[in-house]
C-alpha cells in the first residue's frame, strides 16, 4: 500500500530513494526535495515492506494525465514488482487516461516491460539519450 511520505521528505531513507531517481549528488537530491516542498500538486508516496521503505513514486496529476516525476526502488528489492505495483496503485488512486514518464536508457526497459510505449527524445544531455514513456489506460468493462 502506498503511504504519503511528503511530510517526512527530509528523512535519510527518502533522500536515499531520491538518489536512485536523480543524478546521485547532494545538489540534485536537494533540488528534487525542494520541488516537492514548493509544489502542492506534486505527490510523493512510499511503499513499505514491513518497516522498510523499499520504494517511492512521485507524480503530479495534470488534466487527465498522471506524470511520473520520480520513481525508485532500493537496489536489493529491484525486480520484485514494487515499481510496477506503485504505478498500478497510483493509477487506481488517480484514475488517469494516460501515464507519462521521462527516463534514461537505464530504466527504459522497466517501462517497456510493463506496457508503456517508448519514444526517443534524442540526446537531451551530452551522451545521455532520454525517452518519453506513455501508457494509455483502457477503460474497464462497463465504464464509459
Amino acid at each position: 500500500m502506498l503511504l504519503n511520505i511528503k511530510s517526512y521528505i527530509r528523512k535519510p531513507q527518502v533522500a536515499e530513494l531520491f538518489s536512485y531517481a536523480v543524478f546521485p549528488d547532494d545538489r540534485s537530491v536537494e533540488e528534487a526535495v525542494q520541488a516537492y516542498e514548493s509544489n502542492d500538486a506534486w505527490q510523493l508516496y512510499g511503499y513499505e515492506d514491513g518497516e522498510l521503505l523499499v520504494g517511492m513514486i512521485g507524480y503530479e496529476k495534470s488534466g487527465n494525465d498522471l506524470v511520473i516525476r520520480h520513481i525508485s526502488v532500493i537496489p536489493e528489492n529491484r525486480g520484485l514488482g514494487y515499481g510496477r505495483g506503485m504505478i498500478l496503485e497510483a493509477m487506481t488512486k488517480e484514475k488517469p487516461e494516460r501515464v507519462i514518464a521521462e527516463t534514461d536508457e537505464e530504466a527504459v526497459d522497466f517501462y517497456r516491460n510493463i506496457g508503456f510505449i517508448v519514444h526517443s527524445l534524442g540526446e537531451q544531455y551530452p551522451g545521455t539519450e532520454r525517452f518519453r514513456c506513455v501508457f494509455e489506460v483502457e477503460d474497464e468493462p462497463g465504464e464509459e
